[in-house]
C-alpha cells in the first residue's frame, strides 16, 4: 500500500501525520509513504529526520480581506497543484490524506483531479478555509469534536479523533515523573503555556507562586523557553516554595503526562487529544491570537462535557486561576469526575480509526 501525505507549518498538523505513518508501519511493514510539504514550515525537518520521503512545493495563505497578495497566492497554488500532480504520478499512491495547513490544498487537490482516493483530517472544533475548500473534493473528512461535523458534507464526515492520541495512550504511565526531581506519591498540576509559552499564564503563575506553600499537591510549571530567564529572575526576588518545580521545557512531555493529575494550559487540538486520551481534568486558557478563535471553541467541547474548565485569558489573575486549581485539586470527587469526563471523550484508537478510513476508499 502507498499512502501520499501531505500537513503543515505547525506542529498541530504534522505530528498527527507522524502518528498515522507509524500506526500504518505498525500494522503493514510494507506501505511506502510520500510526505509533500513546504520548505519554510516545520515539516522538512521533522519529516526527513524521521526517514520519510519527503517533496516540496511553494504555497501561502489566502488573506482573509482583498490583497494583491492573494493573486500571487493563487499563481502559486496553481504552480503547487502541477507540481503535486508530478509527485504524485511518479509515486502512485493509493491514496492521499491532508492533515491541514495550506500546503494541503494543492496536493489533495491535485490528488482529487487525478482520480486517486483523498481524505482530510480537521483537528479542530473550528475547521480552517483550506479543509473546508478541500471537503467538497475528497471521499472522506475525519474529525476529532462533533463540533466540526456541520461545517462539512454530512454523507463523507467520519469520527477517528486525533492520531496524536494513540502515540500518548500507548506510553507508560509515570515514567518522567523521577525524572523531573518530583515526589511520586503526590498529586501534581502542570502548568504549561505550549512550547514557547504563554506571557499570560506566566504572569498569573508568578502572581500567585507563594500561595502554592504548604498545598497538599505539587506544581510543575514549563515556562517555556523564550520566557525562562525573566521567570527566573522574578522568583529569585520572591522565592519559589518547595513543592513548585519550574522547567524551561520538557521533550518528553507524553510521559510526563501519564503521571499528572491535571493540566492548566492552552487548547491546543493535539494537546486536547492527548489530555482526553489520558483522561486528564483540564484548565483550558485559550489562546485568543488564533485565527477565528478556534481555541475558545475546542475548550468548549470540553468545558461543555464537564471535562474542563474553560478561563478566558482576559478573566486570567493569580487568584482567579489559584481559586480554579483548588477547586478541583482539594476535591477527590469533582476530581474524578472530570477525569471520567475527559476519558470519555478520548479517542486512543485514533490512529486506527484513520487508517480504516484510509483504506475504505484506497485502490487496494
Amino acid at each position: 500500500m502507498k499512502i501520499a501525505v501531505s500537513g503543515g507549518g505547525t506542529g498541530g498538523h504534522i505530528y498527527p501525520a507522524l502518528a498515522l505513518i507509524n500506526e500504518i508501519k505498525k500494522q503493514n511493514p510494507e506501505a511506502e509513504f510520500l510526505y509533500i510539504g513546504t520548505e519554510a514550515g516545520l515539516e522538512k525537518n521533522i519529516v526527513t529526520r524521521s526517514g520519510i520521503p519527503f517533496k516540496s512545493i511553494e504555497i501561502t495563505g489566502f488573506r482573509r480581506k482583498l490583497s494583491f497578495e492573494n493573486a500571487k497566492t493563487v499563481m502559486r497554488f496553481l504552480k503547487g497543484v502541477k507540481d503535486s500532480k508530478r509527485y504524485l504520478k511518479d509515486f502512485k499512491p493509493d491514496a492521499v490524506i491532508g492533515t491541514g495547513g495550506y500546503v494541503c490544498g494543492p496536493v489533495v487537490y491535485a490528488a482529487s483531479k487525478l482520480g486517486i482516493p483523498t481524505a482530510i483530517h480537521e483537528q479542530n472544533s473550528l475547521p480552517g478555509l483550506t479543509n473546508k475548500f478541500l471537503s467538497r473534493y475528497v471521499n472522506k473528512v475525519a474529525v476529532c469534536f462533533e463540533e466540526a461535523k456541520a461545517h462539512f458534507p454530512s454523507q463523507k464526515v467520519v469520527m477517528t479523533g486525533n492520531p496524536r492520541a494513540s502515540e500518548v495512550a500507548a506510553l507508560a504511565a509515570g515514567k518522567g515523573k523521577a525524572a523531573l526531581g518530583l515526589s511520586p506519591g503526590i498529586k501534581t498540576v502542570l502548568i504549561f503555556g505550549g512550547s514557547r509559552g504563554a506571557k499570560a499564564i506566566n504572569e498569573a503563575v508568578l502572581d500567585m507562586l507563594p500561595a502554592f506553600k504548604g498545598k497538599n499537591y505539587q506544581v510543575l510549571y514549563v515556562t517555556g523557553e523564550v520566557h525562562y530567564e525573566a521567570v527566573m529572575a522574578e522568583v529569585n526576588k520572591t522565592g519559589n516554595p518547595d513543592n513548585v518545580h519550574i522547567k524551561p521545557f520538557i521533550h518528553n512531555m507524553p510521559e510526563v503526562l501519564g503521571s499528572i493529575d491535571l493540566i492548566v494550559g492552552r487548547a491546543g487540538a493535539t494537546s486536547l487529544a492527548e489530555i482526553t486520551a489520558l483522561g486528564l481534568p483540564s484548565i483550558l486558557i485559550p489562546s485568543p491570537y488564533v485565527t477565528a478563535n478556534h481555541q475558545e471553541v475546542n475548550a468548549r467541547s470540553l468545558s461543555d462535557h464537564g471535562a474542563a474548565v474553560l478561563l478566558l485569558e482576559k478573566e486570567l489573575n493569580g487568584n482567579v486561576l489559584l481559586k480554579e486549581i483548588d477547586g478541583i485539586m482539594e476535591e477527590q470527587g469533582r476530581l474524578f469526575e472530570m477525569s471520567a469526563a475527559s476519558k470519555k471523550l478520548g479517542m486512543p484508537d485514533a490512529a486506527t480509526r484513520l487508517y480504516d478510513v484510509l483504506q475504505s476508499i484506497s485502490k487496494k
